[in-house]
């Protein structure tokens, strides 16, 4: 009951999501075109064509913070950059291999341009509201919701521009997004599918992925699934970024 009443008011929401202003992060702007057919995010895109056809091996850059939000502890801004590079790495890894000394075809950087904030008090309310309501949609307090926009592009070595993303998303107080006790709870969650949406847009037509690399280039992150997060959003009704994110840096 609880889902049919709540789908007609997601979609609307979704249907309501617009692209964000440009950072000036990207090389350039110029090609980027809205992606059709998406459903909570919103997506410009400009998709690597037959010219990139030529790429084997990528450099990952350590991914920008170039959020206005002053709120942002230094935990929080490393915690959320950590969980955006790890998912950039597990899903362009999926599609080209990874440089670290080498020299690369290509470079892919990115850059987080806005957090919004995830509301604890909402979300401990949030998460007993879904223990005494299970299913699949659930409910969480409007304005306690958080959200992700951030910026991705494939450059050459001469810089130019082989494919970008401007990439955009807020949790909607009905629908499947995870309450979290963390501030930066929601964002966090939506570095998957961004990243996911970053790599996609960075493979050009007709061109077979590699397959899994031996070893893991992105071991460094741990694993890539992680079932003890899937647990404790059971157990709790939380999005938990200890039990759900990248495996912290190691410290010297």
């Amino acid at each position: 009951m609880k889902a049919a009443l709540a789908l007609p008011l997601l979609l609307a929401l979704a249907a309501c999501a617009t692209p964000a202003r440009q950072s000036g992060f990207l090389t350039t702007y110029s090609g980027l075109a809205p992606r059709e057919g998406t459903l909570r995010a919103a997506i410009l895109e400009k998709k690597a064509g037959p010219e990139a056809a030529t790429i084997r091996t990528v450099r990952l850059l350590p991914s920008e913070v170039r959020a206005a939000t002053d709120w942002l502890s230094d935990g929080e801004r490393r915690l959320l950059q950590r969980e955006v590079d790890a998912q950039l790495c597990f899903e362009v890894s999926e599609r080209y291999a990874i440089a670290t000394t080498e020299p690369a075809d290509a470079e892919v950087r990115a850059a987080i341009t806005r957090v919004g904030r995830t509301g604890r008090a909402g979300s401990v309310a949030s998460a007993a509201a879904s223990f005494f309501i299970p299913g699949p949609i659930g409910l969480r307090a409007p304005g306690t919701t958080g959200g992700l926009t951030a910026e991705a592009e494939m450059v050459a070595s001469d810089g130019r521009q082989f494919a970008a993303l401007v990439w955009s998303r807020d949790a909607t107080p009905i629908g499947t997004d995870n309450p979290s006790l963390s501030r930066v709870g929601d964002a966090l969650q939506f570095a998957e599918p961004f990243a996911d949406a970053a790599a996609a847009a960075m493979t050009p037509p007709d061109v077979k992925p590699p397959g899994p690399a031996k070893p893991d280039p992105c071991a460094e992150y741990g694993p890539r699934i992680r079932p003890e997060g899937w647990l404790a959003r059971f157990a709790t009704g939380l999005y938990v970024p200890e039990m759900s994110g990248a495996r912290p840096e190691t410290q010297p």
